[in-house]
């Protein structure tokens, strides 16, 4: 009976919400989901090029990572606003906004991926005859996997919180839910729909974690071979005379 009543009290934890309002939040699931895989999908195409730019010519990276910097101090509620005459009250404009904010992170860390390639490697595949195409696609590319998917990890869970800003224009996602719970003080739907965006978060990163654990196998045979040359050491220290 309490169940059944929980939404006349307005209760904070209410089973009859799950029940009768299911598919409305499986609507706003799938649409935080889709715009946060569109926003970080589109600025990984747009770090990277700015990332080989700034990396191609110096005098670039400066200024590419300035603007970058500068972009993402912008407070959405400005951004939204600055994009409006462009993209009017649409998901392009939330889109929009959140790809410029990803921006950031996936140059500063893609750059420092190919950064950290090293020459060596670079030498042997241009002594192969490899050339810039096939030395970035088989070679760079590759070996910066790790800095580069640290920065889509980040990113991604940065877009899950900030695509719920989205709803000031009616495409946040599960931020819409929270928004309107918070004007109708209706509590069950604001907890439900906040649970539900730091649960996306969380299983976004995991499942971007594993990605990158399968993706990027000689990391961890790395670790394992450093570890064990650390033990080694230690029990030779330990092993010798006074």
């Amino acid at each position: 009976m309490a169940e059944q009543n929980c939404l006349v009290t307005n209760d904070w934890i209410c089973g009859e919400y799950l029940r009768t309002r299911s598919q409305e939040l499986i609507d706003a699931t799938l649409e935080h989901v889709g715009i946060t895989v569109v926003s970080v999908a589109i600025g990984v195409a747009v770090a990277l090029p700015l990332a080989l730019l700034a990396r191609r010519f110096r005098f670039l990276a400066g200024p590419i990572l300035g603007v970058t910097t500068v972009l993402y101090s912008v407070p959405s509620l400005a951004m939204f606003s600055l994009l409006l005459p462009f993209f009017g009250l649409s998901v392009s404009l939330v889109v929009t906004g959140l790809v410029l904010y990803s921006l950031t992170v996936l140059v500063r860390n893609i750059l420092a991926g190919l950064q950290a390639v090293p020459e060596e490697a670079r030498d042997a595949a241009k002594g192969m005859g490899y050339g810039p195409l096939r030395l970035l696609w088989e070679v760079e590319l590759p070996l910066a996997l790790p800095a580069l998917l640290a920065g889509v990890r980040i990113t991604t869970v940065s877009t899950v919180a900030l695509t719920t800003v989205g709803a000031i224009v009616d495409y946040g996602g599960l931020g819409t839910l929270i928004l309107d719970g918070l004007d109708t003080t209706f509590k069950a739907q604001v907890l439900t729909a906040s649970v539900l965006c730091v649960l996306l978060a969380v299983v976004a990163d995991l499942l971007l974690l594993g990605l990158q654990r399968w993706l990027t196998p000689w990391t961890r045979a790395h670790r394992v071979r450093t570890g064990r040359a650390s033990r080694k050491a230690a029990v030779t220290k330990v092993a010798e005379p006074a």
